[in-house]
């Protein structure tokens, strides 16, 4: 096969989640749920916290960030899958494809650093928090976001680059539920040996950076938490930490699960990691920080106080 843009594969066939036609409206109903919950959820929180003045601090910024990468996470994977329950043949053009992908890198990698984001302002808030306001002013906060989406630019970037002189000619039926890596490289009929070495070493720092960084702030966190005297001031530092936690074991274990796995795996074991941080955990991080928050709840209160009266 000639190396290059050349591809005589026009257009790919999803294979989807399951291949049972009685399977098919059921799970249509289950996933679209989870997809109202999760633009709900998180254009909830989105507008909550825009409206609550007295969430307009640094960690509210950073969660609104987080609601805003979910939703156009579950937004890139989730309708495109639904339309696919329904439909005789799940087709996606190569360039839809392309497009597709370039979005779930970009935002995969978003979130990671998001994540690693918000560990850093806990530990700035647990562990200095005389000099929170200065550390974590507004010119600070818009850097930290403007540097998680030009690394997520460059990883999708340089991933997609690489995919683009991959070239397909006769299997096209893309073994999951949406176009990713590893099933299109399975497809290929040009050797995928770089594309592989790039998706490891940028899948390998772009796990590893940002759990560092979650995993050293939580250990200075713990040892600040722990000279706290009283009992009050300790558990109300674990509970503005203990969601976050939550939300980074899950996705970082299924991500992880995913991509830093030998290639012989089956992709049945990977579709149902892939389920779960690309439609399910952005479902549950709205819920896990509103459940687990009081800030949360009383900004809700007030803005349903205000709609009451008004």
């Amino acid at each position: 096969s000639e190396k290059g843009n050349h591809s005589e594969v026009t257009e790919f066939i999803i294979a989807g989640l399951t291949d049972q036609p009685e399977l098919q409206i059921p799970l249509f109903i289950f996933f679209l749920g989870i997809y109202v919950v999760t633009v709900v959820g998180n254009l909830g929180m989105i507008i909550l916290i825009i409206l609550g003045s007295h969430l307009h601090t640094p960690m509210y910024y950073f969660l609104s960030c987080l609601s805003f990468i979910d939703l156009c996470q579950s937004t890139v994977i989730t309708p495109k899958m639904l339309v696919n329950f329904v439909s005789e043949k799940n087709i996606i053009s190569y360039s839809e494809c392309i497009f597709q992908l370039y979005f779930f890198i970009f935002l995969i990698i978003s979130e990671c650093y998001m994540l690693a984001v918000m560990a850093y302002d806990r530990y700035v808030a647990i562990c200095s928090p005389l000099l929170y306001n200065v550390i974590m002013s507004h010119q600070v906060c818009s850097w930290l976001v403007g540097a998680v989406g030009v690394v997520a630019v460059v990883g999708a970037t340089v991933n997609i680059g690489c995919m683009l002189r991959v070239s397909f000619c006769k299997d096209n039926i893309v073994n999951n539920f949406f176009c990713d890596l590893l099933p299109l490289f399975k497809l290929s009929c040009s050797d995928t040996y770089i594309n592989e070495v790039v998706l490891l070493a940028f899948g390998s720092f772009n796990l590893f950076v940002p759990s560092l960084t979650i995993l050293s702030s939580y250990v200075f966190i713990l040892f600040s938490i722990l000279r706290i005297q009283s009992t009050a001031g300790r558990s109300k530092a674990f509970s503005t930490c203990s969601s976050h936690i939550m939300a980074v074991s899950l996705f970082f274990g299924s991500t992880a699960y995913m991509y830093l796995q030998p290639s012989t795996n089956s992709m049945d074991q990977g579709k149902v990691s892939s389920v779960f941080y690309t439609i399910v955990i952005p479902m549950l991080n709205p819920l896990i920080y509103s459940l687990r928050n009081k800030d949360v709840k009383t900004a809700l209160r007030k803005i349903l106080e205000k709609r009451v009266y008004s």
